[in-house]
């Protein structure tokens, strides 16, 4: 089954989302850390993740559904025994991947449980299932054009990036670099995405690029490095839009402090001043 326009758009949607969400919740968290001395994770810290989580899953179950009960698809049916073939690799392989990022999500929500398993297992569930998407993406191929295996390869280097990044948080949680790192690796999985679903299955029709056309690939390479640049710009844009609302809320609120990872304003000298007025009542009691 050729590679679609729609399909590839909806995969790539799917990391565009959650860069451009990581793009704004790491800068503003890193923030609130800076201001804080807190060592624990803060509610809205953990309420953001169990958010994350739930996303995961509704994207990853959505996912799972359209590639397997389109029209077109292969309804659960791995093997024909009338063709003695198997049906419709293509979405068994997008099934398989969606279903990794479905037990990422599961991980994500249940971290933040009672059940409270063991710290770093939400990055690693999300490390392996970006390995087995670039594996996965290793060997997906729909024809035996050099400019589709190109378009993949430059892919699973994305991929491999952000599940490097991913895995490093397991040993070194709440890095700033390694989060942004990882942020810019999903903003460039998912332009890519919609790239190859340009290239490959153009919305308007027709057969695609020149498959043949070595310029192609040149051209194509440097479209790579131009889609991390826009990657980075968005990164970069976003950081100082965080900075600028953060300090304009101090700067409105005084010493009331913002909970950055929610939108939600705390006061920061609630404990001193109750402190405050309880020494004062017990002079009044003296």
């Amino acid at each position: 089954m050729p590679t679609s326009f729609l399909g590839s758009a909806l995969r790539g949607t799917f990391f565009l989302i959650f860069g451009l969400w990581w793009s704004v919740r790491y800068p503003l968290k890193y923030l609130r850390r800076k201001v804080s001395a807190e060592s624990q994770p803060s509610y809205g810290v953990q309420r953001a993740e169990f958010f994350e989580g739930a996303v995961k899953v509704f994207f990853a179950l959505a996912g799972i559904l359209v590639e397997q009960f389109i029209p077109t698809g292969p309804h659960l049916h791995l093997y024909s025994s009338n063709t003695h073939s198997w049906t419709d690799l293509t979405p068994w392989h997008f099934s398989t991947m969606y279903l990794f990022f479905l037990l990422s999500g599961i991980v994500d929500i249940v971290s933040h449980s009672p059940l409270k398993l063991p710290l770093g297992l939400d990055r690693l569930s999300l490390s392996m299932a970006l390995f087995i998407e670039g594996l996965l993406f290793c060997f997906h191929a729909n024809s035996n054009a050099a400019l589709d295996h190109h378009l993949h390869s430059l892919l699973v280097m994305a991929i491999f990036a952000g599940a490097l990044s991913a895995l490093l948080e397991v040993f070194i949680r709440d890095h700033i670099i390694l989060e942004t790192f990882k942020t810019s690796s999903f903003l460039l999985q998912g332009s890519w995405l919609w790239q190859i679903g340009f290239v490959l299955s153009p919305p308007w029709g027709g057969p695609g690029w020149d498959q043949t056309d070595l310029s192609n690939i040149t051209f194509l390479t440097m479209c790579f490095c131009w889609h991390y640049v826009v990657a980075l710009a968005i990164l970069a844009a976003n950081s100082a839009a965080s900075r600028c609302c953060n300090e304009s809320c101090q700067l409105k609120f005084g010493d009331i402090d913002v909970e950055l990872d929610c939108g939600v304003c705390i006061h920061k000298g609630n404990k001193s001043s109750s402190r405050a007025l309880l020494r004062e009542s017990t002079l009044d009691d003296k």
